[in-house]
């Protein structure tokens, strides 16, 4: 399962790259997302099954909210207006867990018990993420139908956050996982900060054309 897992990050790191550069709504931009989103669901998954096996609680929370951001992200672009279905429930369950269990884990260590070592601020930041995804799911649960620029941005956020997360895992995380070369350099946080500052860009750009075009032709704007 480890080997499993090694090759869907790699896979993940590379084609996400792709897909966040490439012009949005291209041939490269589709055939790079989808190997991104699917290795993605295959990294998590495996991710959070290896964290089970250790035990390393941080290891699953971190796997399933990064799992829940791929799938609902996909989901966001494979319909042309999204409306609330049992994907999307059985994924919210995913994200509400995880809120709850990441606030209590967070409290517990900030006293300083957390078994696993994993600082508050982590668990915090975990439950932040859940529950600000799990907020945009309650106006669809509701009944609100999401289709232009609303449901690109849903489709952005959530795909480019569970990038980050993979990127910072891998670029600051132990460094026995990088090259001896990078493992002291300085320059590390760099692919971090680019995956927000390119997220930041497209949803600024996605923002200000749909508020420019019609719903007609927001839906046909590139994801």
């Amino acid at each position: 399962m480890t080997a499993i897992h090694v090759v869907a990050a790699l896979i993940a790191l590379v084609s996400g790259a792709v897909a966040l550069a490439a012009p949005k709504g291209a041939r490269v931009h589709r055939g790079s997302g989808r190997a991104f989103a699917y290795s993605m669901l295959v990294m998590t998954s495996t991710g959070a099954l290896l964290g089970a096996l250790q035990p390393n609680l941080g290891n699953v929370m971190g796997g399933v909210l990064t799992f829940y951001l791929t799938l609902t992200g996909l989901l966001a672009v494979r319909r042309p207006v999204l409306e609330y279905g049992p994907p999307d429930a059985v994924a919210t369950t995913l994200a509400v867990a995880v809120c709850g269990l990441a606030g209590t884990r967070g409290l517990v260590a900030l006293g300083g018990a957390d078994k696993d070592g994993v600082p508050a601020g982590v668990y915090f930041m975990f439950g932040g993420v859940a529950l600000l995804a799990a907020l945009g799911d309650v106006r669809l649960i509701r009944g609100r139908r999401l289709q232009g620029g609303a449901r690109l941005t849903r489709h952005l956020w959530r795909m480019c956050l569970a990038f980050w997360i993979a990127t910072a895992s891998f670029f600051l995380g132990p460094s026995r996982r990088l090259p001896a070369v990078l493992r002291h350099s300085p320059l590390r946080p760099i692919p971090v900060l680019l995956v927000l500052a390119v997220m930041v860009y497209w949803l600024v750009r996605v923002r200000a054309r749909s508020t420019r075009l019609p719903t007609s032709e927001a839906l046909r704007s590139p994801a």
